[in-house]
């Protein structure tokens, strides 16, 4: 994913996240947005612009939603007020708003997501993903995109991508399952020696139990995610829905809608069914990193 890549309406990726999880509340509870509304003493309008993501959703009227679908579950109510407070605010209050403009919106919307995610899902075609790089790998990359102009810019980027990994080693870490082409381990980013030491780490991180890598070898052909790489994240409850971040060569799309999820769903079973397992992918990684010290 582009750190400073465009994406259909980012500011409002949260708002519709919490407007489809209140919309499945809805049909859950077989209720019309008429009767809603009602429930609601409010405009049919006004539960269809929520279920959109266009308003912002007040604490009170999300407690009477719940309450009028009769979900009185604490944790659901507790994590959807959260996400609540996230879109209205705009994410202002996440730790990653002291690193200003080094990040668009696009990357503020995921990292904001990425911090409520249980899983992680990727498929990536030419980096490695960006919560198992290196910090000389970061700056190698972030240097190379030109988007950031002085050292300072890059260094807050470097910081931000490296406070985006402690989720793997929190106390409720994520658990990230990751897809790559044998071409990002051939790809010279940063020189050899920073890509000898950017493997050694990808194999010590696929050791760890929340963290899975799989290669897709240039023996396996054509195959369905070769368009580009993508991130489907999931979270932690049953009801919740997944979500997509898919790159393409003008930028980052969110994708929400349920067949469109589904369908990179289906494409990343596709293409950890075509790769190389755990350990097979291990010793291809070790290789490639003894041939980058050579």
């Amino acid at each position: 994913m582009s750190a400073n890549a465009t994406a259909s309406s980012p500011s409002t990726v949260l708002g519709r996240q919490l407007g489809d999880e209140l919309r499945r509340l809805r049909e859950a509870a077989a209720l019309t947005t008429a009767q809603a509304a009602e429930a609601l003493d409010c405009t049919k309008g006004k539960i269809s612009r929520i279920e959109n993501g266009r308003v912002t959703v007040r604490l009170p009227d999300l407690t009477a939603m719940l309450l009028a679908y009769g979900a009185t579950s604490t944790e659901l109510r507790d994590r959807l007020s959260l996400l609540a407070r996230k879109a209205n605010r705009r994410r202002r209050q996440g730790w990653w708003n002291q690193y200003g403009p080094v990040l668009a919106d696009t990357y503020r919307d995921y990292i904001a997501l990425e911090t409520m995610a249980g899983t992680i899902r990727t498929f990536q075609a030419q980096l490695v993903p960006g919560l198992l790089q290196t910090p000389e790998y970061i700056r190698a990359v972030t240097v190379a995109s030109h988007q950031w102009q002085t050292a300072d810019e890059i260094e807050q980027f470097v910081q931000v991508r490296l406070a985006r990994q402690e989720r793997l080693v929190s106390d409720s870490p994520l658990q990230l399952w990751a897809v790559l082409s044998e071409a990002v381990l051939l790809q010279q980013v940063g020189g050899p020696k920073v890509m000898s030491a950017q493997l050694n780490q990808l194999l010590i991180a696929s050791e760890q139990p929340n963290v899975t890598v799989q290669i897709l070898p240039f023996s396996r052909g054509a195959h369905a995610s070769m368009f580009g790489p993508y991130v489907v994240l999931g979270f932690p409850e049953e009801a919740a829905l997944d979500v997509v971040l898919a790159d393409n060569p003008t930028g980052s799309m969110w994708l929400e809608r349920e067949a469109e999820v589904g369908r990179y769903q289906e494409l990343f079973d596709a293409a950890r069914t075509s790769a190389l397992s755990p350990v097979e992918s291990r010793m291809v990684i070790r290789r490639r990193a003894k041939e980058h010290r050579a």
